[in-house]
Order: C-alpha cells, then sequence, then structure tokens
C-alpha cells in the first residue's frame, strides 16, 4: 500500500494546528478536548514523520548510486535495500492508524455469558466459558467484578454478567460475541453419548456517564426480594433491583445484599446495553455493503466450536481450528485472538485502499 502524499501532509497538518491552538487555549473545556485530541493523534503523527523522513532518503540514495565512486554505489546499494524492506513495515503502521477504528478499543467491557439449547450441559458450558475469559482476564493484569448471575441448577450458570476493566479490553474481546458451541460427553450424560450444547457471549464496551444519558423518566424500577438458600442467611429484606428502560424493553437485575450497589450495578449494565444499541445500529448502517464476518457482532451467528473427543477449538468466521483445546479453555487465547484483529485489521485496511481510490 502506497500512502498518498497528501493524506500524510494532511494528517501532519492537523496535528501541528493541534499543539498550536493547545498553546493559546485559555478555555478549560477547550483545553481539555484538545489535549485529549492531542493523545489521540501523536502516535499517528509521529509514525507519519518516520514514513516521510524513510522516504526522503531515497533521492540520495539513487544519487550516490549513480556517482561514479564504486565505494558510495556498493554503500547506497545495501542502505536502498535496507530501505526497501522497511518502507512497507511503516506503510503498514501508519495505515493502520489511519484507518477506520473502533473508537471503544481501548475501553472496559461487561461480559455476559448465558446458556443456550442443552439444558443443564448449557449451563456447564456457560460456566466453563465464564472461567475462561476470567482466567484469560487474570493474564493480561484485567480486573474482572461480578455484577450479577444465576446459577444452574446442575452447576455453571443461566447467566453470569462481569465487568472486566483494563486497558484494551474491549479490544481483545469484542469478537467473543456470538454463539459458542460444545460437543461433548456431559458429566450429566450415563452412557457416553456426545451432546451439542451452547451458549451466547456478548462483550460490550462499559460507558462513561457522559457518553449516553438516561432520563428517570423512561425508567421503572422495581425492588423484590432476592432468593437464598434458606436459614438465617435468606434476604429478608426487598435488596434486589430490576431496572426496566421503557423506550426499549431493556431489563436488567441485580441482587446482592445492598440495595444501593444493586442500584448502582444494574445502571452501569443498562448503559452498557443501551450503548451497545446504539452501535449495533450505527454499524449496520455503516456496513450494508460490507459483510465483514469479524466485525459483524451478530449475537445469533455461531461463531466457535468447542469439540472435546478431538481436542479442538474452531473459528467459524475465519476458518481457523486449533487443536489446543484444553490449553484454550484455561486461558491461553491469545493466539485465536491475534488472528481475529488480524482479520479485522485487513478488512479495515481494505476499507481506506477503497477511501483513496
Amino acid at each position: 500500500m502506497h500512502l498518498p502524499q497528501a493524506r500524510l501532509d494532511q494528517m501532519l497538518d492537523r496535528f501541528h494546528q493541534v499543539e498550536a491552538r493547545m498553546g493559546a487555549a485559555a478555555d478549560g473545556a477547550e483545553i481539555v478536548r484538545l489535549s485529549k485530541e492531542h493523545a489521540e493523534i501523536k502516535p499517528v503523527a509521529d509514525a507519519v514523520a518516520n514514513l516521510l523522513k524513510a522516504r526522503a532518503e531515497r533521492p540520495e540514495l539513487e544519487e550516490m548510486l549513480a556517482s561514479g565512486d564504486p565505494d558510495l554505489k556498493e554503500m547506497a546499494q545495501e542502505e536502498l535495500q535496507a530501505l526497501d524492506e522497511r518502507l512497507p513495515v511503516l506503510e503498514r503502521e501508519v495505515a493502520l492508524l489511519l484507518a477506520p477504528k473502533d473508537k471503544d478499543e481501548n475501553a472496559s467491557a461487561i461480559l455476559e455469558v448465558r446458556a443456550g439449547t442443552g439444558g443443564d450441559e448449557a449451563a456447564i458450558f456457560a460456566g466453563d466459558l465464564f472461567r475462561m475469559y476470567e482466567r484469560y482476564a487474570s493474564s493480561r493484569g484485567w480486573r474482572v467484578e461480578v455484577e450479577s448471575l444465576s446459577e444452574g441448577e446442575a452447576g455453571g450458570f443461566k447467566e453470569i454478567i462481569a465487568s472486566v476493566t483494563g486497558d484494551g479490553v474491549f479490544g481483545r474481546l469484542k469478537f467473543e460475541s456470538g454463539v459458542h458451541r460444545v460437543q461433548r460427553v456431559p458429566a450429566t450424560e450415563t452412557q457416553g453419548r456426545i451432546h451439542t450444547s451452547a451458549a451466547t457471549v456478548a462483550v460490550l464496551p462499559e460507558v462513561e456517564d457522559v457518553e449516553i444519558e438516561i432520563k428517570d423518566s423512561d425508567l421503572r424500577i422495581d425492588t423484590y426480594r432476592a432468593s437464598g438458600a434458606g436459614g438465617q442467611h435468606v434476604n429478608k429484606t426487598d435488596s434486589a433491583v430490576r431496572i426496566t428502560h421503557i423506550p426499549t424493553n431493556t431489563v436488567v437485575t441485580s441482587s446482592e445484599k445492598s440495595q444501593h450497589q444493586n442500584r448502582a450495578k444494574a445502571m452501569k449494565v443498562l448503559k452498557a446495553r443501551l450503548y451497545d444499541q446504539q452501535r449495533q445500529a450505527l454499524d449496520l448502517a455503516r456496513s450494508e455493503d460490507r459483510k465483514s464476518q469479524v466485525g459483524s457482532g451478530d449475537r445469533s451467528e455461531r461463531i466457535r466450536t468447542y469439540n472435546y473427543p478431538q481436542g479442538r477449538v474452531s473459528d467459524h468466521r475465519i476458518n481457523l481450528t486449533l487443536y489446543n483445546l484444553p490449553k484454550f479453555v484455561e486461558g491461553d487465547m491469545d493466539e485465536m485472538l491475534d488472528a481475529l484483529i488480524s482479520e479485522d485489521q485487513a478488512a479495515r485496511l481494505a476499507m481506506l485502499e477503497e477511501s483513496f481510490a
């Protein structure tokens, strides 16, 4: 990919404009806005500057190559070869920074895992998936906090919702949204038959209060008595909270001991779901004519199969099969996630090339 000089100059001009305005700005809100934009575009400007510097070396080397000095010609030939190897790398680095990107890439996330078809085994599988994500999060230094859960009768979860906090969580996990299928002999199977069950995963960017506004008049908030195990520990107060967003009929619940904490947790999940609905609608409008399987995030799409008898995990969107299922479900997910991210990057680069055509 050869990036047009005009596009690179435009990027550097914008960066210099922002720097100049930062030095002259007096309004606090404008300073904050300019500082944020500066932080976002500085890596791009630095990469562009490196690329332009490398491009500028070619005429000098070609002039040396045309000289009559044998030593200069030999040195220029070696440096030209090295430059030809370096330029495509720099071009790709800049192209990825310029390509359309998800503004929520670095956000924390709300992770929702729900049992699908398959009865008790589906709930057990949902539990296995959640623990897989917990282990992966731990390996990257992210914090996982359960917001609400409903346990399965034979183990696992009918539903579990958690916040995953850290840098770049959503960018790494967003491709996990969809239907996950498992093929194995369930613990509840007495005759050794292989069953197929499913669980649904949704990964939503966690939003700041300023990003989405919810009117109090659009909410119906109900309190009820949370279920307990009985005896002295049963919850005797109406501490559980159910919040319904009336315009979209979106319902969230939280059933810890503190009603105040439950309301705060439920509102955080509600905001993430409403924001995700906005993202989905916007993505659909933008990609009607570009069917990117990786980027679709369709909750009903079967994205991956975990086949225990064969020890393999297959992602159907990129036709990648790994024969490391035991390690994968222990949280060793990077090879799969890196492949999904690379596929998404290729699609974004293709969009950038189309914009230059």
